[in-house]
């Protein structure tokens, strides 16, 4: 069955325009509240946001449509995702929810849902939420709907909780660390994490208005964070999204290091200390040849996934790994995290940057990347992808790439996007390869 309103994570969409609508979310509320209703304890569900300014207003259409089914609700305020899963779980909550469009722009929205256990939902929890939004809503008797509090001791829970995943022996004195923040939910806790391990901090994107979130700043954006870095003579850079859940670094000359080389040092470093799980690591399809190289040089392997963290999720539970993540910077380590989290992420680079001694651009730079493109194609509705002039080129793509790389292409599902991607050993052959097909996609998107 195909879900109408939930993407690969969560609801996203353009604020005040459907599904991203006070009254969609009040909807989604009451029905998320019917489904984990469970037991005949008093339920309860933990709302967390980012800095965006209609987090407001999707906050009170949620906070309504829970209460009104008789949920209670803890509020902890702009907090990152990660937070909020640590949280629901910590709190033996029924359900945590997550107000964030992440890496998108301040004038989109979405809503994250997380189990008991603090894992995003399965496509079964949300395909039965779904059939609760079609369905007319079951309110709460008078006397048992629900209450609503603020906590006030979210932040420093979950700073406590990100600095336990550093062991007790390694502190961060004498590193001079840039972190951008992005204008988002981490605004606050990862420097006072980073502080509180003794690292000197200088912060960037720590002032949100509400429109400014993921604007020129975080790890869409690291132009800032580079010239910080260089003009201060930090250490490392670290960048984080809107929400929180992934990470980008700049090492000390500029250079920019992606999730393919923070998994390749968190593998090898948790593989060469005994804590890797699994044998190898889980990335996906979009993830460099070269990484899957270097880890078999470590005799590593290198699971791949579909793209978006839930899946990356689910082939580690399956294989028993505990380290997974993104090219795009996030990172699942399951000892510490149920989700990704970029500020834990953050901490095992600075940690093994004061372990090792090394230098972040030597330590950062563990292989060599296979030549890689990827381009966005932007449409507004129909199916590019299923038209047969784009069919025939990705065909003609594939034969060419047989034996030297290969061709990943797929719709965003958080943006209306298609996006191409190839690599191989002979870089003009993929930059061909690419503009052929966004071309033809271009041609014939609607």
């Amino acid at each position: 069955m195909t879900k109408k309103f939930f993407g690969t994570d969560g609801i996203r969409g353009l604020t005040n325009k459907h599904p991203m609508t006070a009254e969609i979310a009040m909807k989604v509320g009451q029905a998320a509240g019917r489904h984990f209703q469970r037991g005949d304890h008093r339920h309860r569900v933990v709302i967390g946001k980012d800095t965006r300014l209609s987090g407001y207003m999707m906050e009170n259409a949620l906070v309504a449509g829970f209460t009104s089914v008789g949920m209670d609700v803890v509020q902890v305020g702009p907090m990152p995702t990660p937070a909020v899963a640590l949280l629901t779980r910590s709190m033996r909550a029924d359900l945590g929810v997550m107000i964030s469009a992440s890496h998108n722009p301040f004038f989109d929205n979405g809503i994250k849902l997380f189990g008991p256990d603090g894992f995003k939902l399965s496509d079964e929890d949300e395909l039965k939420i779904e059939s609760y939004l079609e369905e007319p809503t079951i309110l709460a008797e008078a006397k048992d709907i629900g209450r609503a509090k603020r906590f006030e001791d979210a932040r420093g829970r979950y700073i406590h909780a990100i600095k336990m995943s550093l062991p007790d022996h390694i502190r961060l004195d004498g590193l001079k660390v840039v972190c951008d923040c992005a204008n988002g939910a981490a605004y606050q806790v990862a420097p006072s994490a980073f502080w509180e391990l003794g690292a000197e901090v200088i912060a960037l994107g720590v002032q949100p208005n509400g429109l400014n979130i993921n604007d020129k700043c975080g790890s869409t954006d690291v132009a800032a964070l580079q010239e910080t870095v260089i003009a201060s003579g930090a250490h490392v850079g670290i960048a984080l999204d809107g929400d929180a859940d992934r990470l980008i670094v700049v090492d000390e000359k500029g250079q920019v290091v992606d999730g393919d080389q923070l998994m390749a040092l968190i593998g090898s470093t948790w593989s060469r200390n005994g804590l890797l799980r699994g044998d190898g690591i889980v990335a996906t399809v979009m993830s460099n040849l070269g990484l899957e190289r270097f880890l078999a040089s470590q005799h590593l392997d290198l699971v791949r996934a579909k793209v978006g963290d839930r899946y990356v999720l689910e082939e580690m539970k399956k294989g028993g790994f505990n380290v997974g993540g993104e090219q795009s910077g996030h990172m699942i380590l399951l000892d510490h995290a149920t989700t990704g989290d970029g500020t834990i992420a953050a901490l095992q680079v600075m940690g093994e940057l004061v372990t090792s001694g090394k230098p972040a651009s030597e330590l950062l730079h563990l292989f060599d990347t296979v030549p890689q493109l990827l381009m966005n194609v932007r449409y507004s509705s129909g199916s590019p992808l299923d038209d047969e002039k784009v069919k025939a080129v990705i065909a003609e793509a594939e034969r060419e790439l047989v034996g030297s790389g290969r061709l990943v292409i797929r719709k965003s599902g958080t943006e209306p996007l298609i996006r191409v991607m190839a690599e191989g050993d002979n870089s003009d052959q993929v930059t061909s390869v690419v503009e052929r097909i966004c071309a033809v996609v271009e041609d014939v998107a609607i």
